[in-house]
């Protein structure tokens, strides 16, 4: 199959050299300044001892001549609607597209241009971050993909996309419910999200303080209340590992939303946490702690953007 990599950043990097290191018939689709650096430097992969140099496969906007057989798309849900149109050459009548991105609202876009029997769902886990020199740093041994079917898509098709993805040094999975499995995810990212970026700590530093280990408690059951009510309970062993994690005494432990926030850069405000407490609203829910983590975010972003267009 050839598989085009939307973004070679912390994730579609990570998981798309990992397929090319497989053998697999990769290609990433990158802006000019990141195919540039990626010719100069190669996709680097380093952290937890490993030094890996690949020299990829890169193909611009407005260069796909020809579909392919599936889109990964792994970019911030902030470049999601640019990177829909660059794509877009890239969609034929048999390519399947698994996004990698946060929360829900990305599918209905998705599934509006291109139609729902293309677009699958996708789960994917990885502790990554891209430093200064464009390289991908593994902060965690955390590595895996689930995916599947939302629509009327051919099971025989689900199947070639499975192998083309397993054996590529990292778990991979064919789920029966991958609604439920992009919900479990969407209410961890959100708590461990909430926790750190709210209290502009680690979950460690959080919970080290009176009241912190409540406050980290209160955010999963919002999270969780939200999911419930939407049809998609979180399993009692996933709910659990989400409250052990964000209540973790010690732990060093932030969210990828934190780094932005931290960096000063745009964050995902809107698609983890807009559109979840919107959710809540309309299911008639009082979230009151991500009430107040959406507009702190927003306020973080009013002033990325407004720097921005000074």
């Amino acid at each position: 199959m050839r598989i085009l990599v939307v973004g070679a950043g912390a994730t579609g990097g990570y998981f798309g050299a990992r397929l090319a290191q497989a053998g697999r018939d990769v290609t990433f689709l990158v802006r000019a300044e990141r195919a540039e650096r990626l010719a100069r430097r190669g996709l680097r992969i380093i952290g937890l001892g490993e030094q890996t140099v690949l020299a990829p496969r890169t193909v611009q906007a407005g260069d796909v001549d020809a579909p392919y057989d599936v889109v990964l798309l792994s970019v911030k849900a902030t470049g999601l609607e640019p990177a829909i149109d660059d794509m877009a050459p890239a969609v034929g009548p048999n390519t399947l597209i698994v996004p990698f991105l946060n929360g829900m609202r990305h599918i209905d876009a998705l599934a509006a241009r291109f139609g729902g029997e293309t677009v699958l769902g996708g789960v994917a886990k990885v502790v990554t971050t891209v430093d200064d020199n464009g390289d991908i740093v593994r902060l965690a041994d955390l590595q895996s993909l689930r995916y599947g079917a939302r629509d009327e898509t051919s099971p025989a098709r689900l199947e070639h996309l499975h192998r083309s993805l397993s054996d590529a040094g990292f778990p991979t999975g064919l789920s029966d419910d991958i609604d439920g499995e992009m919900w479990a995810k969407w209410v961890f990212i959100a708590a461990v999200s909430a926790v750190t970026c709210l209290m502009r700590g680690s979950v460690g530093e959080v919970v080290a303080v009176p009241g912190g280990t409540a406050f980290a408690e209160g955010v999963v059951q919002e999270s969780a209340s939200i999911a419930a009510a939407a049809g998609h309970p979180v399993p009692d062993a996933d709910l659990q590992q989400t409250l052990a994690t964000v209540t973790a005494a010690g732990s060093s432990l932030t969210s990828s939303l934190y780094r932005d926030v931290t960096g000063g850069r745009s964050a995902e405000v809107e698609h983890i946490f807009g559109d979840l407490v919107s959710r809540a609203e309309r299911l008639g829910l009082d979230v009151p702690l991500l009430d107040l983590t959406t507009m702190h975010l927003r306020v973080h972003q009013h002033r990325i953007e407004s720097a921005g267009s000074a």
